[in-house]
């Protein structure tokens, strides 16, 4: 659980980086999301990260079902609460509730996959009228416009409600999975682990912040 955990916490790294190119599309000088679509074609071309791809998803799908078997567990081992609950003075709600948030996040995931997975892989990236969605590179070669399907899709208020719900369930899901990720591979030193501690606050603020900027500056207009 720990290490697929870490492994989806680099993907997520990688992830935002990718999609803050979005903010290159701002003011005078926009690129109208060249850089976005340039990044995402190399990401979505090279032979190397379509294999990795493949393992980003063995990864989640065991993230997930580790997770549900884990619940499951713990349940079997307790199917009695206790008789004073302990509340936030035991444990952090969030922590007592990961596989709610995990729920939570795979159906925005989901969600995220029909949107812009499946039709950059398989579907075609395509506009309300059915006409392909296409942007034309300096050397001439045409390439997928999901900066221009990523502002179709975040016009409507309940995507981008859903994208910010499923950004503040993944804040929460890393505020206990960083530090206990860590924690299970056996790192306990006080001095690594006010570090580790200080280091996954912030990311699990920073990461999700800047995920749920995207949906609501695309739907407020601060990209085009």
């Amino acid at each position: 659980m720990a290490l697929t955990g870490i492994f989806l916490i680099l993907f997520l790294v990688v992830h935002v980086g990718l999609n803050a190119c979005i903010w290159n599309a701002t003011g005078e000088n926009s690129d109208h999301g060249l850089m976005f679509n340039t990044a995402a074609n190399f990401m979505g071309s090279m032979v190397v990260i379509r294999i990795l791809e493949i393992g980003l998803f063995v990864f989640i799908f065991l993230h997930v079902i580790q997770g549900i078997m884990l619940v499951m567990y713990n349940k079997q081992k307790r199917n009695i609460g206790y008789s004073v609950p302990y509340g936030n003075r035991g444990s952090k709600w969030y922590s007592r509730s990961m596989g709610l948030l995990g729920t939570l996040i795979l159906l925005f995931l989901i969600l995220h996959w029909i949107n812009f997975w499946v039709p950059s892989r398989f579907t075609g990236v395509n506009g309300v009228d059915g006409q392909p969605l296409e942007m034309e590179l300096a050397d001439g070669e045409k390439i997928h416009n999901l900066f221009a399907l990523m502002q179709i899709t975040f016009q409507n208020l309940w995507v981008v409600i859903i994208y910010v719900l499923g950004c503040i369930s993944l804040a929460y899901h890393l505020l206990h999975g960083f530090n206990s990720a860590f924690r299970t591979l056996g790192v306990h030193n006080p001095k690594y682990m006010k570090l580790i501690q200080s280091i996954g606050y912030g990311f699990s603020i920073i990461v999700p912040f800047v995920f749920a900027m995207m949906p609501i500056s695309f739907y407020l207009g601060w990209v085009s």
